[in-house]
C-alpha cells in the first residue's frame, strides 16, 4: 500500500463511521498531514452536539468501532474533552476527540506505507467547505437532535 492508497483507506474509514451516525451531522475535512511514510486524515463536525447528547454521539462510535472490530487503546473520560482512540486490523489508528465548544475531531493515521503523491480527498463535505480557510470554525449547525438537551 502507498500513501495515496493508505488516505483513500482512511476516508474509507471516516466514510463510515460517519455514516453510522444517524440522525446524520454536518462535517468538514480537517488538514491532511504527510509524515516521512504516513499519511493522516481528518473530519470535523460542524453540527452543535449539546454537552447532554456528547455522550450519546461518544457511545454510538465507541459501539459501532468495536462491532467492526478495532481495538480500543484508550478511552478519556474527561468531561471537558472526552476521546476515544483506537486501531483497526491493518494497523490505522482512529480516534475521536471533543474539543473546544464541544466540537467533534475524527482523525485516521495510516501505519508506515511506501511513499507516494497524496491528492485531496474526494468525498464532498456534508456541510459548507472550509478547505480555503486558516481555520475551522466552531461548530455552526444547529440540529433538533443532537443540538438539544436530553429528553
Amino acid at each position: 500500500m502507498n500513501m495515496q492508497e493508505a488516505a483513500e483507506h482512511a476516508d474509507g474509514i471516516l466514510d463510515a463511521v460517519l455514516a453510522e451516525i444517524q440522525p446524520g451531522v454536518q462535517w468538514t475535512h480537517g488538514p491532511t498531514t504527510t509524515g516521512v511514510c504516513d499519511v493522516t486524515r481528518r473530519r470535523v463536525v460542524m453540527t452543535i452536539v449539546s454537552a447532554e447528547r456528547r455522550g450519546s454521539l461518544l457511545g454510538l462510535v465507541d459501539r459501532f468501532w468495536r462491532r467492526s472490530h478495532y481495538r480500543i487503546k484508550a478511552v478519556n473520560d474527561d468531561p471537558e474533552v472526552p476521546a476515544i482512540f483506537a486501531q483497526t486490523k491493518e494497523g490505522f489508528g482512529v480516534s475521536l476527540i471533543v474539543g473546544g465548544a464541544g466540537q467533534f475531531f475524527f482523525e485516521v493515521d495510516s501505519p508506515c506505507v511506501r511513499e507516494a503523491e497524496v491528492a485531496n480527498p474526494v468525498a464532498k463535505p456534508s456541510g459548507p467547505s472550509y478547505a480555503a480557510a486558516e481555520v475551522i470554525p466552531r461548530p455552526n449547525v444547529h440540529s433538533d437532535f443532537w443540538s438539544t438537551g436530553a429528553s
